[in-house]
């Protein structure tokens, strides 16, 4: 599970780049938001430039994150540090499965696009894309 705060443009990116990367592998994989813009879809900046790798990311609705959610997951990658502490807080037995999305890198803070110009979707894509990579040893 992947989750950032809106659930239309990070978390959504990340679900969608991990359904190519793991297509051959029975993984269920979904994202989730802190304070969901429930029901919406995809940012259409963030959905065009998943298009523009090769991915369709439109059947995507947000949806908000519950503690249930936290508990069934297997692993819970988040956006930045303050979601992965928020998310702990929610469900402190969930910790040890709730990591951030850069972990393997540079453990940085992947910034919200929301509302900013192309390049900056661009910039955050890019680093999503490293995160997923760096987390498919793992996986």
């Amino acid at each position: 599970m992947t989750v950032c705060i809106g659930n239309i443009c990070r978390s959504p990116t990340a679900e969608y780049l991990l359904r190519q990367r793991l297509a051959s592998r029975d993984i269920e994989l979904c994202s989730a938001g802190l304070g969901a813009v429930v029901d919406h879809p995809m940012d259409a900046t963030a959905l065009q430039v998943l298009a523009e790798h090769g991915v369709d990311g439109a059947a995507h609705r947000a949806r908000q994150l519950t503690v249930a959610m936290l508990r069934e997951a297997d692993l819970v990658l988040g956006m930045e540090k303050r979601h992965v502490d928020a998310m702990i807080g929610m469900a402190p037995e969930a910790s040890g499965k709730i990591f951030m999305l850069d972990k393997w890198l540079q453990g940085r803070d992947i910034p919200d696009p929301y509302r900013q110009q192309r390049a900056a979707f661009d910039h955050v894509h890019r680093m999503i894309t490293q995160g997923i990579d760096s987390w498919l040893p793992y996986l």
